[in-house]
């Protein structure tokens, strides 16, 4: 028995962006039945201080792919629930001295939670992103390798027409899904993992790594197995209305905006004293000399150098922020160990897979608050987008409570951000740094 992917239906995620756009045409062109869903999250400018909130013009790119592509787009509206679970939170965050990361939190209750929940209710078999990641299978199941060592694309993300960039005439299907040793035809959630993409540079499992173990058998992410060059190509060869599109890099899914104006609307700046806490060779010793006036701890974040304006003795560094005395630590010395973290507390982990090197020692269990048996585990790791993925052992010290030691030092590591674990190729989840 084979189930063939041309009669699968797929709910495109569309943002009105070229991945988005290549993504559904790769769908279309692997024979799927695609649907496109643009989501409608932030739609007000009160409150903003520049009004160029993007969606409609954004709205207006989708609609025009959906259209040369020829498939239906549903708009639907989650601006409750985004205002509520993610700009909140982004608020709440940054007014307790934190450093959140909005985007990985838009993606787990957003576009994995509420478009995923959207998408299976409404009789999808997959929900697609424009994601730079790849789902990929187990191939060796006998426990002696890695699972780096034992991935393979996995039939759903498997994609004959790589190889034509730019030709796509062809309207040859893909590969048909194996039926897996479950016997239903179904893929068990256990043989799948998320892994990095074939861009490294371009790679976004940072932000997708709430992802729920059961949710691996119905996504796609039908880019990740390409180059963000060769997507750029693929759009312009084949026409698409939105191939010259830059790039967003704007707050997710409310658009271009400065921090300090945008935090404004919501957090009423306190200004206070900035405090030159500089370790003067080595000594531990500082002046604790009062330098200048911040405008609020919530504009900083831990190691940032730009709009710490000082003066004199610069560049500064923000190497901590006192919330009791409202004040903002600097260091001029950008070798300073103050800068520097070698251990880091997560909560709020999630683990979507649980690879080898974690079966072979006992972690123990991660609801319980017993961690008499549990035992370090040596991975990899990276608690920003696009940052060096660094050798760490991670350890179960309560319920939802973990420790991290890095190999060696880290710089600028602020409280608030996403630490994400990597074993090998393979992004096994992550936790936010307390």
């Amino acid at each position: 028995m084979v189930l063939k992917s041309s009669k699968k239906r797929v709910l495109m995620a569309l943002s009105g962006g070229i991945d988005s756009a290549v993504s559904a045409w790769n769908l279309i062109q692997a024979g799927y039945e695609v649907e496109a869903a643009f989501m409608k999250n932030y739609s007000a400018t009160k409150g903003l201080k520049y009004d160029e909130c993007p969606w409609l013009q954004d709205r207006q790119d989708a609609l025009r792919v959906a259209a040369f592509l020829g498939i239906p787009m549903h708009t639907v509206n989650f601006e409750k629930e985004y205002e509520r679970n993610v700009l909140n939170y982004f608020f709440k965050e940054y007014k307790a001295g934190r450093t959140p990361n909005p985007d990985v939190m838009c993606n787990k209750e957003i576009k994995f939670k509420m478009l995923y929940d959207w998408a299976m209710k409404n009789g999808f078999d997959y929900m697609a992103t424009g994601h730079y990641a790849q789902v990929m299978r187990l191939m060796d199941k006998s426990g002696t390798k890695s699972d780096t060592q034992r991935l393979k694309m996995a039939p759903v993300d498997n994609f004959k027409n790589e190889k034509m960039v730019g030709k796509w005439q062809s309207r040859k299907k893909a590969s048909a899904l194996r039926q897996s040793a479950k016997g239903d035809g179904t893929i068990d959630p256990s043989d799948l993992r998320l892994a990095r993409s074939a861009d490294e540079f371009k790679d976004q499992t940072y932000f997708i790594y709430n992802i729920r173990t059961p949710q691996l058998p119905h996504l796609l992410f039908p880019i990740g197995h390409l180059k963000k060059s060769q997507v750029k190509e693929i759009a312009k060869k084949i026409g698409l209305p939105n191939a010259s599109k830059k790039e967003s890099m704007g707050l997710c899914f409310v658009g271009k905006i400065r921090l300090k104006e945008f935090l404004d609307q919501k957090l009423k700046p306190r200004p206070g004293n900035i405090i030159d806490v500089t370790d003067r060779a080595g000594t531990k010793r500082n002046s604790r000399q009062v330098i200048g006036k911040h405008q609020g701890l919530a504009y900083y974040t831990i190691g940032q150098r730009q709009g710490v304006r000082v003066g004199a003795g610069g560049p500064w560094y923000v190497v901590g922020k006192d919330l009791k005395k409202n004040e903002l630590l600097v260091t001029n010395n950008p070798e300073d160990g103050q800068l520097e973290t070698k251990e880091v507390q997560l909560h709020s982990v999630n683990f979507i897979t649980t690879p080898l090197s974690l079966k072979q020692k006992n972690f123990g269990d991660a609801n319980s608050a017993n961690t008499k048996d549990a035992q370090p585990v040596k991975l990899l790791g990276r608690f920003r987008h696009q940052g060096d993925l660094v050798p760490l052992t991670i350890s179960r010290i309560g319920r939802d409570r973990y420790t991290v030691k890095f190999n060696q030092p880290q710089q600028a590591v602020a409280s608030g951000q996403s630490l994400v674990l990597y074993d090998g190729q393979v992004c096994i989840g992550g936790g936010v740094i307390v």
